[in-house]
This record gives structure tokens, sequence and C-alpha cells, in this order.
């Protein structure tokens, strides 16, 4: 079951663990919101290493503002940037400073 809503605040862990990882650099460490719940999907993390990616993760299509990510952005400040992340890479985020 996910953890995570619509409009939910979260944040990206600033994780650097070894192997393949499947959440990009660049959204590691900052917030964003749930934009969508997208379902289960065995963990690419683990099955990368041939094992079963069991138990099943949420995968979430997540929304970060483009100047959060990009502090040197020169866009609009509603731009956005969408990046489909699993359950065990965010974390609830606190308000908003």
């Amino acid at each position: 079951m996910a953890r995570f809503g619509p409009g939910d605040a979260v944040h990206v862990r600033a994780a650097h663990p070894p192997g393949h990882v499947r959440t990009p650099w660049f959204v590691r460490g900052k917030r964003g919101v749930v934009a969508r719940v997208l379902g289960e999907y065995a963990n690419p993390e683990e099955l990368a290493f041939n094992r079963d990616g069991l138990p099943k993760l949420p995968l979430y299509e997540v929304r970060l503002r483009q100047h959060d990510v990009w502090p040197d952005y020169d866009g609009s400040p509603r731009d956005t940037v969408v990046v489909d992340l699993y359950e065990n890479w965010l974390e609830p985020a606190g308000e908003e400073r």
C-alpha cells in the first residue's frame, strides 16, 4: 500500500548507495510533491542484481520546481520537472521554508 498520495510533500533521500540506482542525482536531497501514484512494481535496484525484487514498491510521479532542482534556472518560477521515484527513496517533507 502506498505511503504517500497526490498532493503530499516529499523529500528525496540524499543517499549515495553503490550499484544500480534508479534515482537521478539531480533530485537527491530535493523537495517535491506527489502528482500520482503509479502502482506497485518489483524493486529495480534488486532486480539489477538478479534478485526477485520483492517486496514490490509503490512508484510515484513526483513534481519538483525547476528552481529547486537547478538554482540558476532562468525560466518561469512555475516550471517543473517530473520524475518517477520509488517509495524507498522518499520521506515525508516538513513545511516549506
